[in-house]
């Protein structure tokens, strides 16, 4: 169970990442995605990003138990 929430926290960062940069358009691929350039997708890869990171932190406190 603790390498399935590692797994899901790693793609939650991951993908937030990538809409981050999608969004302020440092990431610009594919050239004719909608998410280029367009400001919400910063916040929800943000969104994303954070909650991997609070997944990560329960399932390490989880595994020290």
């Amino acid at each position: 169970m603790v390498k399935f929430g590692y797994l899901v926290a790693s793609l939650l960062i991951v993908i937030g990442v990538v809409w981050i940069g999608q969004g302020s358009g440092y990431f610009p691929y594919p050239k004719e995605s909608f998410m280029i350039n367009q400001t919400p997708w910063v916040y929800w890869g943000a969104l994303a990003a954070i909650v991997g990171i609070v997944v990560m932190v329960v399932t390490r406190n989880a595994q020290h138990r």
